[in-house]
């Protein structure tokens, strides 16, 4: 991948395919952190994918040639601020799919789309949506906020175990949103733009790694050992196939796109997401969600239609 942030103007063929891919990926992602929280704790698994991922990225830029930690005080503040964002985003993903289910919660947290479009009218003069662009972001986000409504209540709770505390893992999902989409405004629009990919990612997961670390330790956390088998290849999949391999790609891609375009594709992550939760954890296809992966689907074609 070359490195040069001139940025296009248009999603192509090449990001396109990499954005569905990396879509796929994270809607198994939440799949196979719920199911890891069986035998490793939230904050200490949240961890260890950061911590592992770094070392990944690490002998990765290494045998490129890429400096992945540039000495440039500028890039050192943004890639501090990314990393904290970073940390407090996952914390909020894995504590919040103790109370809700994978499938909710990948919606939740693709509302980040609106804070980046938000955003990006602030620090990028030509990333302005237009009246119909909007409209996809709206009925996205009607979609989304119909889902929502159905976490609170006795039925709810029914639905999950018996777990009253579902609405709070909706909102954490909501505020994992609000995070992830400031963490591409700070890549955006600071120095950390003009940075590899390599260095935008490793400042994001060392800090994380070690926030989390200590987080996890401070909460009275432990690494479970003997590690199951089943529990040891997720947590493999989660660092090398995720952490590693499609947060690279990601940030390649946030550095070289329009960042609103590619926050807004990314709302078919839900879609996968749904359909993995359905599939593999037997999770409910209650109507609420049907409509939110509704609304995020026709609001792509909105969203990424070229106009004049």
């Amino acid at each position: 991948m070359n490195d040069n942030p001139t940025l296009r103007t248009r999603l192509d063929a090449f990001a396109v395919t990499a954005l569905l891919l990396c879509c796929a990926l994270w809607g198994l992602n939440q799949v196979a952190a719920k199911l890891t929280l069986a035998a490793i704790p939230p904050l200490t698994q949240a961890a260890a994918r950061s911590l592992g991922g770094a070392l990944l990225v690490a002998l990765w830029a290494q045998a490129r040639g890429v400096r992945w930690w540039p000495a440039d005080r500028g890039i050192a503040a943004a890639g501090l601020a990314a990393g904290l964002l970073f940390a407090a985003e996952f914390a909020c993903i894995f504590i919040g799919l103790q109370h809700t289910l994978a499938s909710r919660m990948i919606v939740f947290i693709y509302l980040s789309p609106f804070v980046v479009a938000l955003g990006m009218t602030r620090i990028g003069g030509s990333e302005r949506l237009s009246g119909g662009q909007w409209l996809g972001l709206i009925a996205a986000f009607a979609g989304v906020a119909w889902a929502f409504a159905d976490g609170f209540g006795a039925a709810a709770a029914a639905r999950v175990g018996a777990d009253r505390l579902q609405w709070l893992g909706d909102g954490l999902g909501v505020a994992a949103a609000l995070l992830w989409g400031a963490t591409t405004l700070v890549i955006r629009g600071t120095r950390l733009a003009t940075a590899p990919a390599e260095a935008t990612l490793q400042y994001q997961l060392i800090v994380s790694g070690v926030v989390l670390a200590v987080a996890a330790a401070l909460s009275g956390e432990r690494w479970p050992l003997p590690l199951p088998a089943g529990a040891t290849m997720l947590l493999g999949f989660q660092i090398v196939i995720v952490t590693f391999a499609s947060y690279l790609l990601w940030f390649w891609i946030v550095k070289h796109y329009p960042p609103t375009r590619v926050a807004a594709f990314t709302l078919l992550t839900p879609v996968f997401g749904l359909l993995a939760g359905v599939m593999l954890l037997d999770e409910p296809m209650t109507p609420r969600l049907l409509v939110a992966v509704a609304g995020v689907v026709g609001g792509i074609a909105l969203v990424n239609r070229v106009g004049r």
